[in-house]
């Protein structure tokens, strides 16, 4: 049985670090409102609406907090392809929609990846776009994923200093274990990138000062993987015997490590409040231009 004085890790509430950036997110939506720009979302779900039906309501419900304005579009699941694309255009072309989301999962005769890259870059507020995701390598973060951007604030959260700092990231996907990486060595770290053929996973994160985490494989790093001390960033989600667990043992962790995200709580909220954040530095950048392609004096 654990004593009072034994170590636990400091659970690092996602919910209040979501509730400052809305915060600030719903003041600059009030600046660009005053402008005659009001940030306007629209979400895209094809097929089982079921399927994406909490994040729908999770994205309202936070945008509603953040003063940004959310339209959510169901499509049948027999919506072609080509149908989609001529929906995406026309969105792109309105100047009254300032971000689009694509809700998942879409039909297997829909490639998500082709409706990505259908989405005009300055609506991209969820940084799926080849040109957002490519722009981190350059260290330029314009509308970065969400994910990626959530987790990364959330380690600036504490009081670690990122320059030098020796980070392992668990996981390697196109648009949350790359995107961290490069964030953070944008900042400074050092950071080591683990994968299914990486040869001791728990090598590497044993000698890191953070660990992030996103496999999507419920309990696979536990305590004995972490360096005492540590910050874990928890990405991942799971449902195991009905409750939505991450990729942390959270019981062999929580008494090793010095910060932890729980899950849920934890990376999800600042994920959806990064998507509102996105949603007004769009409206910002579509502004600016317009401004400078239309608002023209010399003729």
């Amino acid at each position: 049985m654990q004593s009072s004085t034994e170590h636990r890790a400091a659970l690092i509430d996602g919910k209040s670090i979501a509730a400052k950036m809305r915060e600030e997110v719903a003041a600059e939506s009030r600046a660009l409102c005053d402008l005659g720009w009001s940030p306007r979302l629209v979400s895209i779900s094809v097929g089982d609406a079921e399927a994406s039906d909490i994040y729908v309501r999770n994205q309202k419900r936070s945008a509603e907090s953040a003063g940004v304005e959310f339209e959510a579009r169901a499509y049948p699941k027999t919506t072609s392809l080509e149908q989609l694309i001529g929906i995406l255009q026309g969105l792109n072309h309105d100047p009254r929609v300032n971000g689009i989301i694509i809700q998942r999962p879409l039909p297997a005769h829909i490639p998500v990846k082709v409706l990505q890259k259908a989405v005009h870059p300055l609506k991209d507020v969820e940084g799926m776009h080849p040109a957002s995701i490519g722009n981190i390598v350059y260290n330029d973060l314009a509308l970065g994923p969400c994910t990626a951007v959530a987790a990364v604030e959330i380690l600036k959260t504490l009081p670690l200093s990122l320059e030098g700092l020796t980070v392992t990231v668990i996981g390697h996907s196109e648009i949350v274990g790359k995107p961290i990486a490069f964030l953070l060595m944008g900042l400074g770290a050092t950071v080591t990138v683990c994968h299914h053929m990486t040869r001791s996973v728990a090598m590497h994160s044993r000698a890191s000062d953070a660990v992030f985490v996103a496999v999507g494989r419920a309990g696979l790093v536990t305590g004995d993987m972490i360096k005492p001390g540590a910050a874990v960033i928890d990405i991942g989600i799971n449902r195991v015997d009905g409750k939505t667990v991450g990729d942390v043992d959270f019981d062999s962790v929580a008494p090793v490590a010095g910060w932890l995200t729980p899950v849920p709580g934890g990376v999800g909220p600042v994920t959806v409040a990064t998507l509102m954040k996105n949603a007004v530095l769009a409206t910002r950048m579509q502004m600016e231009h317009y401004r400078d392609a239309y608002d023209k004096t010399d003729f």
